[in-house]
């Protein structure tokens, strides 16, 4: 049986269609179970700040509940949202983030490669103290019938963002130089 050919044409474009609605991208942003924290050493104890601030946005390609691209993720964090269990550490660290001129971290994507079915390297801007650095970040990422999770983590230093090693007690107490930014990224249509 031979269809005409604007049936044909018809036919063909319905079923495109269709292949390309259920590969869509689309936008998610970031839930309640995400979570960021930078560690590091001092000459004291190791220490940790935490921030449960939630705001971002991404879009991602889903096709049978498997991530197939990374288009975008744009995150920005208050400086102020990330604590440590002490005022005074709280203190000095937004002074050495300069909290009073720039009031949030941000984070945007450029580029992302596939590496295996859970493993991504991306390759984006982190915007810290009003300094800007491109950063690579390998990330292990899982789907969930709605969610997309991202784990990583980054080692950076005060220098690389024209931050200075804070120090405490007139200099007796002196904060390392590496930190290390963890994060648990779960976003949500």
């Amino acid at each position: 049986m031979k269809l005409p050919k604007n049936k044909l044409f018809l036919s063909t474009v319905l079923f495109f269609g269709i292949v390309l609605l259920s590969n869509a991208q689309k936008n998610y942003t970031l839930d309640a179970k995400t979570s960021y924290s930078v560690s590091g050493t001092s000459t004291m104890h190791d220490w940790e700040m935490k921030s449960d601030s939630k705001t971002g946005t991404a879009n991602f390609t889903i096709a049978d509940s498997k991530l197939v691209s990374i288009n975008s993720i744009d995150i920005s964090l208050p400086a102020e949202s990330i604590k440590s269990e002490k005022t005074s550490m709280d203190k000095v660290a937004y002074k050495t983030l300069k909290t009073d001129k720039f009031k949030n971290i941000k984070y945007v994507l450029k580029s992302a490669e596939k590496i295996n079915e859970t493993t991504w390297e991306l390759t984006g801007t982190y915007t810290i103290a009003g300094v800007s650095k491109v950063i690579k970040t390998q990330v292990k990422t899982t789907v969930t019938k709605d969610v997309v999770s991202l784990q990583g983590s980054n080692k950076i230093t005060f220098t690389e963002f024209g931050m200075k090693s804070p120090t405490a007690l007139l200099g007796t107490i002196k904060t390392g130089e590496n930190l290390t930014i963890k994060f648990n990224l779960n976003f949500n249509l």
